[in-house]
């Protein structure tokens, strides 16, 4: 069957259409996408703004056609931390319901380290041993643990490269004191959660998803996306320490000009950075691994894991 998933993240708005059935793994066959940046657009009070819902209801209706012009069966749509955490999410829900016909499920931080941890075991398989998995999305961090499909430990923080970049970041570049200040702020809230993984034994392997862990990895010299999914990727920390004051001297667009850096992402690519080397150095991890499967592919396999095996053919009548 066809299937897409519409994930309204923090940064994007993201259709991806794949080819799926239960007991194999989905292939992707078209990606939709529309930068909204909404992690970035909740006012003073935490709400999203009259343009905003404008722009994200305009989106979603794209997304759909899309999805139809695909010959999608089904479309699995959720939001993530940036509808989920802004003061007027019911109103936002209710009008993208009214407009589109969509009904957005709102997935927890929990949620979301769950299905991206589900899709990093099913990505690299039980030789993997117990697996450590951090993702940097626009307005959380999740990071989650475990030995089986479902983690032993599953956290979502608010550190965001959007939130962060937004709140803490306002200069272009920004003010060594307020990257400093963001250091410091990173640091002591990765370190609340520290103890509740590291009581339950070292990884065997340590992986990372997302498109800020991409591009971290991209600019340290790893692979381009062209050279495809099986092309192994790692990030060391040795290199992001290298990166990190590198970036913080550079301009939103100069970053841009980087190897693998979008120009929408270029802004929160040292929030980002930021990160990523303290969740590395708070939890001991040298080198990580770059997991192509995230979030959207977690969704669609907990689907397919829940819709009715194919019954085998028989031989001889």
């Amino acid at each position: 069957m066809r299937l897409g998933v519409l994930d309204v993240g923090s940064n994007t708005v993201h259709l991806l259409v794949v080819d799926a059935h239960p007991g194999a793994r989905p292939l992707p066959a078209h990606s939709h996408k529309a930068e909204l940046r909404l992690a970035e657009l909740l006012d003073e009070d935490g709400a999203i703004g009259p343009d905003g819902v404008d722009r994200l209801v305009a989106t979603v209706s794209d997304a759909l056609q899309a999805a139809e012009d695909k010959g999608c069966e089904d479309v699995l749509p959720f939001a993530t931390s940036a509808v989920r955490e802004a003061s007027n999410a019911d109103q936002v829900l209710a009008r993208v319901r009214e407009e589109t016909g969509v009904d957005l499920a709102v997935l927890s931080g929990a949620e979301e380290a769950r299905l991206t941890f589900l899709a990093a075991r099913r990505w690299y398989g039980w030789s993997a041993g117990r697996l450590l998995v951090l993702d940097i999305g626009g307005g959380s961090l999740e990071i989650a643990y475990g030995i089986d499909e479902e983690p032993d430990a599953a956290v979502s923080l608010p550190l965001g490269a959007g939130r962060l970049t937004a709140g803490w970041l306002p200069g272009d570049p920004p003010d060594p004191a307020e990257v400093k200040a963001l250091r410091r702020h990173v640091r002591a809230r990765i370190a609340r959660s520290v103890g509740e993984f590291t009581r339950l034994g070292r990884p065997d392997h340590v992986v990372a998803t997302s498109k800020t862990f991409k591009q971290l990895a991209r600019i340290a010299g790893a692979a381009r996306s062209t050279e495809g999914l099986y092309v192994q990727r790692a990030l060391t920390r040795k290199s992001l320490e290298e990166w990190v004051p590198k970036l913080a001297a550079m301009t939103a667009e100069q970053r841009g000009g980087l190897p693998g850096v979008s120009e929408g992402r270029a802004a929160q690519l040292l929030a980002g950075a930021l990160v990523a080397e303290g969740a590395m150095d708070l939890f001991g991890v040298e080198e990580l691994e770059i997991c192509p499967w995230a979030l959207r592919e977690g969704v669609i396999l907990r689907r397919l894991d829940h819709l009715p095996a194919e019954e085998p053919d028989t031989l001889g009548g």
